[in-house]
């Protein structure tokens, strides 16, 4: 044998060498528990399978054709809002009936370097979310009431970067970007805005999350914003979180910001509970301990509430990757999450049914959900909007969630669709918007008639003690506590 040909039978033994390794790293793990057995309030929690490569389980875009749409439960019918948009994901209703779409993606500033930065661009690219910011707010006007967008207008400013949460509050659009909070002159109708921003507060920038979500309390006093950790699990240090995994509270009469809640790896969608004023949210959880773990979550969320992350959770599982010391006693005061929504099916979009919506009888009482879908599970979970049932005082049920809209994914799992947002139309529609597809679909119960309004319950906090209120105190001589021991 020449050298020649021992040199290409030892490059051959390279070549295949690798590609066996390659093909082993990519092949990942699989599920051993169904979805549904990671959802509910009682999740099934595997044992911890911890990667330095994670499964890697890809939904490749290719789109909606024309004629195409989402598959609806039944008893609702699904139609195309608008489409055409570019990357599409948080929608806003103002009071006029118009809507207000965010086209965002990731800012240049949240990549990654070195390897990971590298694997995880290419992630991102595969699934449709790659591509830069279009930094834009679009939108859609109904005029005529026939459930489709007639009417598009576009919406930039220099100040927007990767704009994400929208509210109105007092002739004042807020926007979070990913870096902070700012607000225009606004009125329902308008089309542009004018100017350079005032800034409400600073956010901490990029990360590996970088979507920033705000919701007004039901009085307008005060606003709050989810803010992602930057890392999967504190991976470049507790220092570089400050700020993160939590959900902040900024009070417009102080002029003050708080943090509200903590241990919230990535929460995104907010809304308030109808029946009780509570807030709920939905929380995306950590990565890379197998396609089983950790379930993402639905949960309410208490001034104070601590969930864990990075070092734990479902409130007493350690995770023993994490290599910051875990704060004294953290496990004594961690709560448990309300409700497993399945493991990496990564929910986004959160509204509850309230008064006026047209769902229908058997979505009155719970909560709508966008599961984005996942990228490290094999099977793909996720991929669908779903309704978590809530009893008439406002708890969850332990029920699975019910299905809304599925179809997003092809026989041979390629994703034509990924949901992403809810709201309801001033129609009562349910708005979903979808990134991948670029369409706003809009769902409603032919012939349903508007749900009546759901009374919030009393507090079920105890009464406050009457300042007036006269106490006396006499002798009870048949009290065992006058009785020798």
């Amino acid at each position: 044998m020449s050298t020649k040909q021992k040199f290409l039978v030892f490059l051959t033994m390279v070549l295949v060498l690798v590609g066996g390794s390659l093909a082993w790293i990519m092949r990942g793990d699989s599920a051993q528990y169904t979805l549904a057995e990671t959802t509910g309030p009682k999740p099934k929690l595997a044992e911890q399978n911890p990667q330095w490569w994670p499964t890697i389980g890809i939904a490749k875009p290719v789109g909606w054709a024309a004629n195409e749409a989402p598959v609806a439960a039944e008893g609702l019918k699904v139609t195309r809002f608008a489409d055409k948009l570019d990357h599409p994901r948080n929608v806003v209703v103002l009071p006029n009936g118009d809507v207000l779409v965010a086209e965002t993606n990731a800012p240049a500033s949240s990549a990654q370097g070195g390897l990971t930065g590298l694997v995880a661009g290419w992630l991102f690219k595969s699934a449709g979310a790659g591509d830069p910011s279009p930094n834009k707010i679009v939108v859609l006007r109904d005029g005529n009431g026939d459930g489709v967008a007639e009417q598009r207008f576009e919406i930039s400013n220099p100040a927007l970067n990767s704009p994400f949460g929208m509210v109105l509050r007092e002739g004042r659009l807020y926007v979070a970007n990913n870096d902070a909070v700012v607000s225009w002159p606004f009125t329902p109708g308008q089309t542009s805005l004018q100017g350079a921003p005032e800034k409400l507060m600073d956010l901490p920038a990029g990360g590996q999350h970088w979507v920033r979500n705000l919701l007004l309390s039901e009085d307008g006093q005060r606003l709050y914003v989810t803010v992602g950790s930057a890392t999967n699990i504190a991976d470049e240090g507790i220092a570089k979180e400050k700020g993160r995994a939590a959900i902040h509270e900024y009070d417009f009469a102080k002029k003050s910001e708080r943090e509200f809640a903590g241990g919230l790896r990535n929460p995104n969608g907010m809304d308030w509970n109808p029946r009780t004023g509570e807030l709920w949210t939905v929380v995306n959880e950590r990565d890379m301990l197998g396609s089983d773990l950790v379930p993402d979550y639905l949960t309410n969320v208490p001034l104070g509430a601590q969930y864990g992350w990075p070092w734990a959770y479902w409130k007493k599982n350690i995770d023993w990757r994490v290599e910051e010391p875990m704060p004294e006693y953290m496990l004594e005061y961690v709560r448990k999450p309300e409700y497993a929504l399945g493991a990496h099916v990564a929910p986004l979009g959160l509204a509850f049914a309230r008064g006026g919506n047209t769902m229908g009888p058997r979505f009155a009482g719970g909560a709508f959900i966008a599961r984005h879908g996942s990228w490290n599970r094999k099977p793909l979970s996720g991929y669908d909007v779903v309704f978590v049932r809530f009893d008439d005082r406002g708890n969850v049920l332990p029920a699975a969630p019910a299905p809304v809209l599925t179809g997003f994914l092809t026989a041979d799992q390629k994703a034509k669709g990924r949901p992403t947002w809810v709201a309801f139309a001033k129609d009562g529609a349910l708005l979903v918007t979808d990134d991948v597809g670029g369409v706003i679909w809009r769902v409603t119960a032919p012939g349903a008639v508007p749900a009546v309004a759901i009374t919030q319950i009393a507090s079920r906090q105890a009464p406050k003690p009457d300042p007036n209120a006269k106490f006396s105190i006499t002798k009870d001589e048949n009290s065992v506590l006058n009785k020798p021991k």
